[in-house]
C-alpha cells in the first residue's frame, strides 16, 4: 500500500470511529474464509460491518483517543465490528464467539470509553434502539 492509499485508509477509519456507536475490536487468528464470511453476514443482519484493520493505521486513526488502552487492543490480526447502533455490534460480535472460540473479543471502543471484554458483554445484553424505540411506541 502506497503512501496515498494509507492517507486515505486512515480517514476512512476515522470516519468509522467518528459515526459509529461502537467500535468492538476481535482477534480473528484460525478463521477460515468460511467462518469469516458468516461472521460478516451475522453483522449485516444486525445492521453492522466487520472490517479487517492493519493494526497502525487504526492506531494512528485513532490519534491519541483512548491513550495506551486504546493502542493496546491492536495487536495480532485484527477484525473491527462497527455500527451506527451502539449495541448491533457488540450483539453479532459475541453470539459468534459464542459458537466459534477462534474468534477473541479483546474489547472497544464507545464514544471516548475504551470498553475490556466484559464490559463488550454487558453492552451485548442491552436492548437495540429498534426494540428500545419499540417499547416506547
Amino acid at each position: 500500500m502506497d503512501r496515498a492509499g494509507k492517507a486515505e485508509a486512515i480517514k476512512t477509519l476515522e470516519g468509522v470511529i467518528a459515526d459509529s456507536g461502537s467500535v468492538i475490536v476481535a482477534r480473528y487468528t484460525g478463521l477460515t474464509v468460511a467462518e469469516m464470511t458468516k461472521f460478516r453476514g451475522m453483522l449485516r443482519e444486525q445492521g453492522a460491518t466487520a472490517k479487517v484493520v492493519k493494526n497502525r493505521l487504526f492506531k494512528k486513526a485513532l490519534d491519541g483517543k483512548g491513550g495506551d488502552a486504546a493502542s493496546a487492543l491492536f495487536t495480532d490480526q485484527t477484525v473491527i465490528a462497527y455500527a451506527e447502533d451502539p449495541v448491533a455490534s457488540a450483539k453479532a460480535a459475541s453470539e459468534f464467539a459464542k459458537d466459534n472460540d477462534k474468534l477473541v473479543i479483546v474489547g472497544g471502543l464507545m464514544g471516548d470509553e475504551i470498553l475490556d471484554t466484559a464490559g463488550v458483554e454487558a453492552l451485548s445484553k442491552m436492548p437495540s434502539r429498534e426494540e428500545l424505540i419499540a417499547t416506547v411506541v
